[in-house]
């Protein structure tokens, strides 16, 4: 299947360079069930768009053309990326290692770099479909060039396909976006990005679940605890999350010069409490839980796949359970 899945990502390439030449391909992989491909346009793409990248698809594999795989000599390769202004192709040259030529697929007209393997003609791509729309950026770095990326699905034979597609169709009915909606339970908003206003039912429901969890901890032998949303620079420094993990911290500054910050995960919090008093083996197993919530800064990425909305899941209240032996 990772072959068939591969070699549509390239077929994806190759439609959106007939339909939209000025486009630029980044990189196409293979993920579970499917694949995608980054690309730099200087529109988003929508819907339609998404329809008629399928369309050509469809008809590209109906022409059943060979796939030829060429080892290229790197400046050869270089000299046609260049031609073509595939400057994200040139990117990815230049980080390879030192090798003297690599794999270039040609699909006629289009060009693609992979190491391969493919399928050796467009008629082994027939059970596919394209997903969804959404957006990336180069390296899944914020601070890059913001992509679009489209998705995608293939399959062996049509009835995985549909089989495949249904469970999709499931999927979305218990979307937890559309219920809160259907169902008045809650909803979001720029107001407070990524964090959720819970509407009545949707709190009581939110409180049911945790109760349930509550008792479940209990049986298994754990002790409920609750430790502060704000904390010490120094203890964020401690952990490696204030060197690792800053650009994605929320922080602030006292007025005598002190640093803090919301904490994005609960698990220092947890050591600081198990640290707390003289601890003997006589007091383990130490089984605590905790219903914590998190704040984390994860820049948002623009849906293309429907209305446009900024999505950045921000605010997330976790449970954490640790044991101590």
């Amino acid at each position: 299947m990772e072959i068939i899945r591969h070699s549509c990502a390239h077929l994806i390439g190759h439609a959106v360079k007939q339909l939209y030449p000025t486009a630029r391909m980044v990189i196409g992989p293979v993920i579970e069930d499917g694949f995608y491909y980054d690309i730099a346009y200087e529109r988003s793409f929508t819907p339609e768009d998404l329809a008629a990248i399928e369309a050509r698809m469809q008809a590209l594999i109906a022409r059943e053309y060979d796939v030829v795989k060429r080892m290229t000599p790197r400046d050869e390769a270089m000299r046609l990326f260049r031609e073509r202004g595939e400057e994200f192709k040139l990117r990815l040259i230049d980080e390879l290692p030192e090798e003297p030529a690599l794999g270039l697929y040609f699909h006629e007209e289009y060009l693609d770099m992979c190491r391969g393997p493919h399928v050796p003609n467009t008629r082994f791509l027939k059970h596919f479909r394209l997903t969804k729309l959404s957006g990336a950026y180069w390296r899944g770095d914020a601070k890059n060039e913001q992509l679009q990326r489209i998705y995608g699905t293939a399959w062996a034979d049509s009835k995985d396909l549909k089989a495949y597609l249904k469970r999709l169709e499931e999927a979305e009915k218990r979307d937890h976006r559309r219920l809160g909606r259907q169902l008045d339970l809650f909803h979001f908003q720029e107001d407070a990005p990524g964090a959720v206003f819970w509407h009545p039912r949707g709190w009581a429901v939110f409180r049911e679940l945790i109760a349930y969890m509550r008792r479940r901890q209990e049986d298994a032998g754990y002790v409920e605890v609750n430790t502060p949303d704000v904390m010490d620079r120094s203890l964020w420094e401690l952990s490696g999350h204030w060197h690792n993990y800053r650009e994605h911290m929320f922080t602030t500054e006292t007025e005598d010069g002190r640093s803090l910050a919301l904490k994005p995960m609960n698990c220092p919090g947890s050591v600081l409490l198990y640290r707390h008093g003289l601890k003997s083996y006589r007091d383990l197993p130490i089984r605590m839980g905790e219903f914590g919530k998190v704040h984390r800064y994860e820049p948002p990425v623009r849906c293309t796949a429907c209305c446009g909305c900024a999505t950045s899941p921000r605010t997330m209240r976790i449970s954490t359970a640790r044991r101590s032996r």
